[in-house]
């Protein structure tokens, strides 16, 4: 365990502690230099209305994506896990082809494809939901379509895992005792697969809350995120403490999250 535990401790422990110290410093825009201390200034413009804002959002997107996610991701993954044989590893290979191109290009895709006058735009206009053109670019709603296009896969394959973990005779015993199959998702299947919607909902929210790429190339400058200001401090205006202060505030929120999903999962099924 010993080289594992040496990686784990420079490359995530040490980057963890030194972003924490640099939350409490203060910053010196006249030396371009950090004054460390145990100063708790950073934090407080945390709160500040634009900061909090964005933070807000963040999270709001985050859950949004989450939840879209899971409800595009149930069925698709209980479907392929009913499947057999080759039909199968086609669809599953059809899930991950996306990891396979560029994370930036597929998300400059989304912008031809929710564009004003796009593939999107003229099928609402053709199947006559709207009329002219549609204003998904540089808005909210444009984000949350271009995080969970990004991110469905990362719920999919958890969801795939717990459904196939499922004993298929149970299927069969349900439809014997005069079940439908909508009635066996619902009451056998659904809660069977509470550890993979667990997974699948930290996979998805944890990096959907401090995404960066996406907001940037989707939103624009309308659409502020928390990770857009993390890296504007650190980039731009050269504000380490409180771009660090920005980071371990969502770090909190995010492991506040991860430590009570885990423990109501283990709690609900006796492991995770």
């Amino acid at each position: 365990m010993a080289p594992g535990a040496v990686l784990l401790l420079l490359l995530v422990a040490a980057p963890l502690a030194l972003l924490t110290l640099y939350a409490f410093g203060t910053p010196d825009y006249v030396n371009v230099s950090v004054t460390f201390g145990w100063s708790l200034e950073s934090f407080g413009r945390v709160f500040d209305g634009l900061y909090f804002d964005a933070l807000t959002r963040s999270l709001l997107i985050a859950l949004g994506s989450t939840v879209g996610c899971l409800l595009l991701g149930l069925p698709v993954a209980y479907a392929i896990s009913r499947m057999e044989g080759r039909t199968q590893i086609v669809l599953l290979i059809a899930v991950m082809v996306p990891f396979w191109t560029s994370f930036v290009v597929r998300t400059y895709s989304i912008v031809n494809l929710i564009g004003d006058n796009g593939p999107l735009a003229d099928l609402l206009n053709a199947i006559g939901l709207v009329h002219g053109p549609i204003q998904l670019l540089y808005t909210s709603p444009g984000v949350l379509i271009g995080m969970i296009y990004t991110y469905l896969p990362l719920m999919i394959l958890p969801l795939f895992i717990a459904f196939t973990r499922a004993d298929r005779n149970l299927g069969a015993a349900a439809s014997d005792l005069g079940a439908t199959p909508v009635r066996f998702f619902f009451r056998v299947a659904l809660p069977l697969a509470r550890p993979g919607i667990v997974a699948g909902c930290l996979l998805v929210a944890i990096p959907a809350a401090g995404e960066f790429v996406v907001p940037a190339i989707l939103g624009g400058e309308k659409t502020l995120l928390l990770g857009n200001v993390i890296s504007s401090q650190f980039v731009d205006v050269g504000d380490y403490p409180f771009g660090s202060a920005l980071a371990v505030t969502l770090m909190v929120i995010l492991t506040v999250i991860l430590v009570s999903a885990r423990s109501r999962a283990m709690r609900g099924t006796g492991a995770f």
